[in-house]
């Protein structure tokens, strides 16, 4: 429980409200094997049979996040948004499309590597199209800061990856910076991988001629500090 002397954490998202339709609720209301509770520490191995596990920061309407599990069954998927609407239906889209290797958790996905994932228990994170948050007095809600960045590194064993993309160039450059004066993480801009689909956001971005930009990391063998 926090102290009453502690700040709030800092959100790395804006809270989003949304009209939920009856398929979202009902995903929602019947209790469903596939969604958690993020109240405890997860057990991954057992949660997913052994399987290595990605987990996937914000996921929107989880379109692509099922794509990809479906595409990839011999991974577990851990996917974490805090928007209603779109946990409700990348729950249904899991029973509909009968998809075993993918769990969901509604909330806030820092609290959840802080409190529920052990130490070097993940084989990798996918965080696509994170808020830029543009303004300058926000940029300290940026996923993407060295207090983040050190936690993603403690929860990836040696050797995972931490995959990024990003629609807003600013936020790339920022990005690039900010990783590369982390010891615990070796890599940088890529061309954009096969295996991930273009999201609602990136379709958006697109429209709008704006410049993708791909990133992967490598977790080296560096101890976390």
């Amino acid at each position: 429980m926090q102290a009453e002397s502690e700040h709030p954490p800092i959100r790395t998202f804006k809270p989003r409200r949304g009209r939920i339709t009856a398929r979202q609720s009902l995903a929602l209301e019947v209790r469903s094997p596939f969604l958690l509770d993020a109240d405890q520490p997860l057990d991954l191995i057992k949660l997913f049979g052994g399987k290595p596990v990605i987990v996937e920061i914000g996921f929107g309407t989880g379109i692509t996040t099922a794509a990809m599990a479906s595409a990839q069954p011999e991974i577990g998927f851990l996917a974490i948004d805090v928007h209603t609407p779109g946990v409700g239906d990348l729950v249904a889209r899991i029973h509909e499309e009968n998809i075993a290797n993918l769990l969901v958790i509604e909330g806030d996905a820092i609290a959840v590597l802080t409190n529920c994932i052990a130490p070097n228990s993940l084989t990798g994170i996918r965080s696509f199209f994170p808020d830029p948050w543009p303004k300058a007095r926000h940029h300290k809600r940026r996923l993407v800061q060295p207090e983040r960045i050190q936690l993603m590194a403690s929860r990836v064993a040696a050797g995972g990856t931490w995959d990024i993309a990003t629609d807003w160039v600013p936020y790339a450059e920022h990005i690039a910076e900010v990783i590369a004066t982390q010891p615990q993480w070796d890599g940088g801009c890529v061309e954009r991988p096969d295996w991930r689909p273009i999201t609602h956001y990136e379709a958006i971005g697109l429209s709008h001629d704006r410049v993708i930009t791909d990133f992967r990391y490598v977790r080296t063998e560096i101890a976390h500090t």
